[in-house]
């Protein structure tokens, strides 16, 4: 993993949820002049990714080279398929992430769009609805899914760039020459930006030269963290460090918060609890989000520490799929970040012990039993890098 350096200079801006990200996103894609680039877990054709869909084709049809990549099990197979087939008779141009996992199991993750190389959006908003269930069931949701992403201009920019263009690569048809000089291109623009310091840095995980790059982050923030520190994510189900990491930090007097999404999948609901008494005996506060689908996965720690993208805290985003962050350090960004997340907590049911003491005890041995599963199936799949 090339070693993480901030860049300076950068004009970063908080986008809430899909009020914010999507009409920005659109302006973005409407206001291109010569290149559009759009890589998602999930497209769907619904009112939301219509919109979207219209503005890339608008955009292919006034001159510019406009580049998608959509993840083909995340939207669905024969949906992404024909949207894809869709997009290329309009004259965009689009690829499906690894088809029938011809290339193992990995996805892409990733929420990133930049356009003209000049303004980059980085999060963990698909392109999707707000009002729907993201889950295939298109259920509708009480309120708005809570989610978050940033708005990018300044020197990180081309870094983001050059990542997107890599992935649109990779995702066609390359020989192992091509495959091979291209990640060595890449090891050397990260040495040049790393030459840098400043405000903002592009974190990503993939399979190959940045395997425990975002964990590593988050470690190294944890342990370093002096106050707080505010862990969100919709599924929780991390590694043996990064749980230590927590625990570490709230035994040497750090307020450690865990705000977690529940009520999606009853499976990964069961492994997450599962982690809950050795977390609160350990001093972690968890606060359960309830109010509706939380898809946000951002962190702070302390003041001036802020980290927001695509990948959640368990095994598939730790250690299999494709996952981009940018990481923060600015005192302005992480405050409006925190007033977010204090507005989150402040909405959700904080778990306490005696709380988990009172559930059934087929309850508690249904989470252990799913906890097993879980950590033998990330085992196999991920060839024993979660532990």
């Amino acid at each position: 993993m090339p070693r993480v350096e901030f860049i300076q200079g950068n004009d970063l801006h908080l986008l809430r949820s899909g009020a914010e990200y999507f009409p920005a996103l659109l302006q973005a894609i409407n206001e291109a002049r010569n290149e559009v680039y759009l890589e998602t877990y999930i497209f769907q054709p619904d009112d939301t990714g219509l919109r979207i869909r219209q503005a890339l084709i608008q955009a292919a049809q006034r001159g510019v080279s406009v580049r998608v990549v959509i993840d083909w099990l995340g939207s669905g197979r024969e949906a992404a398929e024909e949207l894809c087939l869709t997009l290329l008779r309009e004259g965009v141009a689009c690829r499906l992430f690894n088809p029938w996992f011809r290339r193992g199991l990995a996805r892409t993750h990733r929420k990133i769009t930049v356009c003209d190389g000049q303004v980059a959006f980085v999060g963990g908003l698909n392109i999707i609805d707000d009002l729907i269930a993201d889950d295939g069931s298109g259920m509708p949701l009480p309120f708005p899914r809570w989610d978050f992403a940033l708005r990018i201009l300044g020197p990180l920019v081309p870094v983001i760039h050059s990542e997107v263009d890599a992935q649109w690569r990779k995702a066609g048809a390359m020989d192992l020459r091509s495959r091979f000089e291209l990640l060595r291109s890449l090891r050397q623009e990260a040495r040049i930006a790393s030459q840098q310091t400043g405000l903002a840095a592009l974190l990503v995980r993939d399979n190959l030269r940045n395997r425990t790059s975002i964990q590593k982050a988050f470690l190294q923030a944890l342990g370093k963290a002096k106050q707080r520190a505010v862990l969100v994510t919709p599924y929780f189900a991390p590694g043996r460090k990064f749980r230590r990491a927590m625990t570490m930090a709230a035994q040497r007097g750090v307020e450690v918060v865990l705000l977690v999404g529940v009520g999606q999948f009853r499976l990964q609901d069961a492994v997450t609890q599962a982690y809950y008494p050795r977390l609160l005996k350990r001093g972690v506060r968890i606060v359960e989000f309830h109010r509706t689908q939380l898809h946000a996965k951002v962190a702070i720690v302390d003041h001036d520490w802020a980290s927001v993208g695509s990948s959640n805290f368990d095994g598939l985003s730790l250690f299999l799929n494709h996952e981009s962050n940018i990481v923060v350090r600015d005192h302005r960004l992480t405050a409006d970040i925190d007033k977010e997340l204090r507005d989150g907590i402040a909405q959700g049911r904080e778990i306490l012990l005696t709380d988990y003491d009172k559930i059934p005890w087929w309850r508690r041995v249904y989470n252990g039993f799913a906890y097993i599963v879980y950590r033998a199936l990330m085992r196999i799949i991920t060839l024993g890098y979660y532990g």
